[in-house]
């Protein structure tokens, strides 16, 4: 002890924080005191031991410790009082002295604050003996304790008292089990000194100066399970049934957390009693417990502990369904929903997060206890319309988050957006949301319908579904296309084009509703959405087409059944599906304005590229056309061919167009003219770059063009286009060979590879015999 005392000394003066000393001197106070206590019991002397142990419990009448270091020095003694406990009853129970006695000789100790850590030590003993009833002596300790007033002191007092008894009640079936009133004087112990620890609790943010109520408020949040605590022991009283806890504890409880009128306590301890009573009580008590809400202060997190009691509730239910009854017959959402009302209502100034936060957790709880009643759902969404109404677009990053959340629930919930489109206040809700949010919501929703395949079937449904994603169809008021990331831009716009091809229903005239609903929606985007979404609507048309083929194509008016006719005049023509159902005219005008389109819209040359392969791949499918349209239509393909930026894109694009004039399909075109005329044009294209290339780099280019021309060569001679002969075919193998050997040349493995392979291929041909072995026989492969 007085190496422990020496320490203390040893301490420079302002080296050390203040209350690291206090705290020092403190442990070694006790630690001193314990010693000599200890000292005492072992020697059996009693009066000393009282004498140290009184001096030992003094240290705890300091005021100038944190709670933090007080709980530190409080343990100290705690654990000598232990043994301090268990030296009485052994004391007794030897009969060196009566309990009574022992129960009177501490209450003479100097000192109130020893002197009832002594008479709670002792009462312990007392209880255990059963020489007075439980009940009594509780009631005279939990009297006694109100000797301290000073909050820190109080509060550890009290929770030692707590701590000593918790064992000690005269609970049913507790060996301390009294008459059949004792419940009761459990249950009244247990909420007496809860109510006084609360109110020592909420003392504390009242002392001291103004300028220090955020560290007070730290602290009193440190010893929050101090008070806490009797209600977890409230929880474990077997006595305490549900009648009970309707009639005496719950009221009780919530009379204090309302009149202590402190935001902390109220905060913690209606998130306790939402944590330690079971839900079954929380079910049936729920008018009770939700009527103290709106008489919370206004600062108070409201919205978080009626969350957590309705996501309680959620889960009981969820876990349980045979109880789902229960939550009828108590009506416990019309509860909710109207707690929340008057909650909204007593507190004008709550943020609208806080509002809308509620109605999210309110849509939770509704959707996993009551999701087949959609006039709940409807009604919490038709709520949230109410709170904003008057309102602007939501500004808040908070409130958008959880609007979203309000939104996405049911989404998830039915994973079915048919669902969410008979509620007749989803779409009033989104229109709080801000251009960006609205977008994101949009994406949700689509998400939504291509994670869960869903098939929306029917032109009101679309029309509804349309207006939810019409952040994501048109330009929204406000908003700047140079806000958009191009990125962004073209993912929002193909999964749009994704929901277009899942649009479907097998009858015609449902279809084509939707397919005019569609084209009404997606026409208001501008030309950088239509690119996007325009083909879309044209597959799913061309789908209907080849479903309505050999149907009359002349019947006109308004009511007439879905033809192809009036399919191509929603889409302005589609020349592929055209061909199909063999309307020429219809097919001509759709190559028409796509080579405006060429012409006036896409400057792009790679753009280009692609544009012109597709041109001349659909033209090469068409066999609708006369002689007169369709020479106007290769003849355009292969002059826009030939016009491309750089030789190789037109070389190659001329030799396709080849294609254009040899099809196999029966009474399709075989001009071998033609065909060579392009090919010719294509050889003189790819010699003119290799021209180019020996003029700017001093070598000649890659004969890849030459090899690629040799084998459309190939492929037609095999087709039997007499025009394409072995001597044709003998010469062009010659030239490249020469263009290989030039001193020009560059050498080049792939191409060389290239080349090879073809001389392979028409070996390979030769060993076929026959009338194919017989055609390639005359051509050499080797030098």
């Amino acid at each position: 002890m007085a190496a422990a005392s020496a320490a203390v000394r040893m301490l420079p003066d302002g080296g050390a924080d203040d209350e690291e000393r206090w705290l020092a001197e403190g442990i070694a106070g006790v630690q001193q005191n314990a010693f000599y206590m200890h000292r005492a019991l072992d020697s059996n002397n009693l009066k000393d031991a009282l004498k140290y142990s009184a001096q030992m419990l003094s240290e705890l009448r300091t005021s100038r410790l944190s709670p933090h270091k007080y709980y530190e020095l409080y343990m100290r003694a705690f654990d000598e009082m232990r043994k301090l406990e268990m030296f009485f009853r052994e004391e007794t129970r030897r009969g060196s002295c009566s309990v009574v006695d022992l129960y009177e000789l501490v209450q003479h100790a100097g000192n109130v604050l020893p002197r009832l850590y002594l008479l709670c030590t002792v009462g312990s003993v007392y209880i255990k003996s059963k020489e007075a009833p439980a009940k009594d002596v509780l009631k005279d300790l939990v009297e006694m304790c109100r000797g301290i007033q000073h909050p820190l002191r109080g509060l550890f007092l009290r929770s030692y008292l707590s701590q000593i008894s918790r064992d000690k009640l005269p609970d049913i079936g507790s060996e301390y089990e009294g008459d059949a009133e004792s419940i009761n004087d459990a249950v009244e112990f247990v909420l007496q000194n809860f109510i006084e620890m609360n109110k020592l609790w909420v003392r504390m943010q009242h002392q001291g100066p103004v300028r220090e109520k955020e560290k007070r408020g730290k602290e009193r949040n440190e010893l929050r399970d101090l008070v806490g605590k009797n209600l977890h022991v409230l929880s474990q009283i077997e006595g305490v049934d549900l009648d009970m806890y309707k009639e005496t504890v719950l009221p009780r409880i919530l009379e204090q957390v309302v009149n202590c009128k402190d935001d902390l306590a109220q905060f913690y301890l209606m998130d306790c009693i939402i944590q330690v009573f079971p839900d079954e009580y929380h079910l049936q008590t729920l008018e009770t417990l939700l009527s103290a809400f709106p008489q919370l202060q206004p600062s108070v997190d409201i919205k978080t502990v009626l969350s957590q009691l309705m996501d309680r509730l959620s889960n009981y239910a969820a876990s349980s369904p045979e109880v789902l009854p229960e939550f009828l017959q108590v009506e416990a959402f019309a509860k909710f929903s109207n707690a929340i009302g008057k909650v909204i209502e007593a507190q004008p100034d709550m943020p609208v997060v806080g509002a809308v936060t509620l109605y999210v957790s309110l849509l939770t709880f509704t959707l996993r206890v009551h999701p087949d009643r959609l006039d709940y759902v409807d009604q919490v969404l038709g709520a949230c319309v109410k709170k904003l109404s008057g309102k602007a677009k939501l500004e808040d990053s908070r409130a958008t988050k959880q609007i979203i959340a309000l939104l996405s629930a049911p989404l998830e919930k039915y994973s079915n957006i048919v669902t969410a489109l008979e509620l007749s206040n989803y779409p009033r809700v989104m229109d709080y949301l801000d251009n960006a949010t609205t977008k994101v919501m949009a994406v949700v929703i689509i998400q939504s319908i291509m994670k869960n395949t869903t098939c929306i079937s029917t032109s009101d449904k679309i029309e509804a579904l349309f207006d939810l994603i019409k952040g994501l169809i048109k330009d929204m008021d406000g908003a700047q296309d140079d806000e958009l990331d191009e990125e962004d831009f073209k993912e929002e716009q193909n999964s749009v084009a994704r929901l277009i091809h899942m649009l479907h229903n097998d009858d015609h005239e449902e279809m084509l509703k939707i397919l005019c609903t569609v084209q009404k929606h997606i026409l208001l985007g501008g030309p950088k959405r239509l690119t996007f979404t325009v083909p879309s609507l044209v597959f799913s048309a061309l789908k209907l087409v080849r479903r309505l083929q050999g149907q009359d194509g002349d019947v006109t008016g308004e009511d007439v059944p879905a033809t192809p006719k009036k399919i191509f005049q929603i889409l302005h023509q589609c020349a592929e599906a055209a061909n199909d159902c063999d309307l020429e005219p219809v097919a001509y005008e759709f190559f028409t304005q796509a080579f405006i389109l060429y012409e006036e819209e896409i400057a792009d040359s790679k753009a280009q590229i692609t544009a012109i392969h597709l041109i001349i791949g659909t033209l090469q499918r068409m066999n609708i056309f006369g002689v007169e349209n369709r020479d106007t239509l290769t003849h355009k393909t292969t002059g826009y061919s030939a016009k491309l930026l750089k030789k190789p894109d037109q070389c190659r694009a001329v030799y396709a167009c080849s294609h254009l004039f040899w099809t196999d399909d029966q009474d399709g075109i075989m001009d071998g003219e033609r065909v060579l005329l392009c090919l010719k044009r294509a050889l003189r294209i790819a010699n003119a770059a290799q021209q180019m290339a020996n003029a700017t780099r001093g070598s000649s280019g890659s004969v890849t063009l030459f090899i690629e021309i040799l084998n459309k060569y190939l492929y037609f001679f095999e087709k039997g286009i007499p025009q394409i002969t072995n001597t044709v075919i003998q010469d062009l193998i010659e030239l490249i060979r020469t263009e290989q050997q030039s001193d020009n040349a560059v050498a080049d493995p792939s191409t060389e590879a290239f080349f090879s392979s073809t001389l392979r291929y028409i070996e390979f041909q030769k060993q076929k015999g026959g009338n194919i072995g017989e055609k390639y026989e005359q051509i050499k492969t080797s030098s």
